[in-house]
C-alpha cells in the first residue's frame, strides 16, 4: 500500500467522472464553442453548459470539491486531487460540475463564516448551481500581493460600513449568474497590519456597486470576467460582516489555501491534455520526409514532459496529504512550492505543444492558446510566484538561523 493510495469510493469517482469527460464534456466544447459565436456576447451562458450540469448532477458528479458528505462528496483534498486533474483538462468541466473557482472558495468561506441567513440566501443556492460568486480582494492602486495593502474603506456608520474604493480581477463578477460578491477592505487604519481588514458579504447589485469593465486578459473576454468594479458609498449592515472586525486577512489565508491547491491539480490536467495533443500532432504530420515526432528534439520535449507532470502531480499529491492530516498551516511550504511550479511546469509542456502544431496552435482551433493565457496568468492569481518563493526561503532560512543562533550561544557543540 503506498502513501497516497485512495479509498474504492474516490476511484469509482475518477471512473465515472473520466467516463463523463468522454462521453459528455469533450463532445460538448465545440458546441459551446459555436453558442458562444452565435450569441456574440463573450459573457453568454451556453445552454449546453447548463444542460452538462444537469448530467452531472443526475451522475452525482457535484461538489466533488466539498469535504461535507451532506452538502458535497465529501472527499478529502488526496481524493479530490485527481478529479480536479480531469476536470482541468477541459475549461468546461470544472463548472459543469460545479466546483469552478472562485465559487468553491467562496462556497468555503461562507459554509465556516457566513450566518445561518447568509448560507440560506447565497450558500445553498451556490451549493445548487443555480448562483455564481465573486471575490474582491485586488486592488489596482496597489500592489495587491500584500494583502494587507488594500484600501479600499469600510468605515463604521451606527448599524451599517461605507465602502468606499475600487477592486479589479473580480473573477466571474460578469457571469450571467453572478449574485453576490464577497469584499475585503480596510476597516481601522490603526490596527496591527493583519487586524486591520474585514470581508464582507455584498449583493452585487447593492446601491453603489457599479461594474466599470470586464479585464481582457491575453485579448481574452473571459465568459465569466475579470471585472474592475468601483465602490461609491456602498452600505453594508454590520450582520454581514464575516467572522468579525478585523479577520479579513485569516479569511483570505483560509480561503487560499484549498484555492491554490486546486488551481494546481487544474493545471495539471492541462498539462496532460497539452501532452496529448502534442503526440497527436507530432505523429500525423510529416516533414522533410518524416514524421515530427521522429526528431529527437520532439522526443525529448515529450519525454521531459512525461517526467515533469509526475513530479508536480506527486507534489500535489504531497500537499493535499498533508492538508488533510496535518492542516493547511503546517502544509503551506508545500502549498507554495506546487503554487510555483504546477504553473510553470504546465506553461513550458504548452508552448512546447503549441511549437509542434505550428501556426494551429496559436489559434482557437485548439485549446492550446487558451490554456496558454489561463496558465500565464494563474503564475499572478492567488499570488505571484515571487511572494511564494519568498515564503519558501524564509521557511528554509529559519531552519539555519536558528541553528546559527544555538551556535553562537554555545550549544550544538
Amino acid at each position: 500500500m503506498s502513501l497516497f493510495d485512495l479509498s474504492d469510493r474516490a476511484r469509482q469517482y475518477q471512473i465515472d467522472l473520466l467516463e463523463f469527460m468522454d462521453s459528455h464534456v469533450y463532445p460538448a466544447e465545440a458546441v459551446y464553442e459555436e453558442q458562444m459565436r452565435e450569441s456574440g456576447d463573450p459573457h453568454f451562458q451556453p445552454p449546453v453548459l447548463e444542460e452538462l450540469k444537469v448530467e452531472a448532477r443526475r451522475r452525482g458528479l457535484w461538489n466533488l470539491f466539498h469535504p461535507h458528505p451532506e452538502t458535497g462528496a465529501g472527499l478529502t483534498n488526496l481524493e479530490y486531487a485527481p478529479l480536479a486533474e480531469i476536470m482541468g483538462r477541459s475549461h468546461i468541466a470544472s463548472e459543469a460540475c460545479n466546483c469552478n473557482a472562485p465559487d468553491t472558495g467562496n462556497m468555503e468561506v461562507l459554509e465556516l463564516f457566513g450566518t445561518a441567513e447568509h448560507k440560506e440566501k447565497y450558500l445553498m443556492p451556490l451549493l445548487e448551481g443555480t448562483m455564481a460568486s465573486a471575490f474582491a480582494m485586488t486592488e489596482p492602486a496597489v500592489a495587491s500581493s500584500d494583502a494587507t495593502n488594500v484600501e479600499l474603506s469600510m468605515v463604521r456608520d451606527g448599524d451599517e460600513y461605507v465602502l468606499n474604493g475600487r477592486k479589479w480581477f473580480a473573477s466571474n463578477a460578469l457571469h450571467r449568474n453572478c449574485r453576490v460578491l464577497i469584499v475585503m477592505g480596510k476597516t481601522d487604519p490603526s490596527a496591527a497590519p493583519h487586524r486591520q481588514q474585514s470581508m464582507m458579504v455584498v449583493p452585487i447589485d447593492a446601491p453603489g456597486v457599479t461594474v466599470m469593465r470586464g479585464l481582457p486578459v491575453f485579448g481574452y473576454q473571459d465568459r465569466e470576467g475579470h471585472a474592475e468594479i468601483d465602490f461609491a458609498d456602498v452600505r453594508v449592515p454590520v450582520k454581514d460582516v464575516l467572522k468579525g472586525e478585523g479577520e479579513g486577512f485569516a479569511i483570505s489565508q483560509a480561503r487560499l489555501g484549498p484555492g491554490r491547491i486546486h488551481h494546481c491539480m487544474r493545471a495539471i490536467g492541462m498539462a496532460e491534455r497539452a501532452l496529448e495533443l502534442m503526440c497527436r500532432r507530432a505523429s500525423s504530420r510529416v516533414t522533410f520526409g518524416k514524421p515530427v515526432s521522429e526528431n529527437a528534439n520532439i522526443q525529448d520535449w515529450i519525454a521531459e514532459a512525461r517526467i515533469e507532470i509526475e513530479m508536480i502531480r506527486l507534489l500535489t499529491l504531497k500537499a493535499a496529504y498533508l492538508m488533510d492530516t496535518v492542516g493547511n498551516k503546517e502544509a503551506r511550504t508545500e502549498i507554495a512550492a506546487i503554487k510555483v511550479a504546477a504553473p510553470n511546469i504546465a506553461l513550458k509542456i504548452v508552448d512546447r505543444a503549441i511549437q509542434v502544431h505550428g501556426g494551429a496552435g496559436v489559434t482557437d482551433d485548439f485549446p492550446l492558446a487558451m490554456m496558454y493565457a489561463h496558465l500565464r496568468t494563474l503564475r499572478l492569481a492567488d499570488g505571484p510566484d515571487e511572494v511564494h518563493k519568498m515564503s519558501i526561503a524564509r521557511r528554509e532560512l529559519r531552519k539555519y538561523r536558528t541553528k546559527t543562533e544555538n551556535n553562537q550561544h554555545g550549544g550544538n557543540k
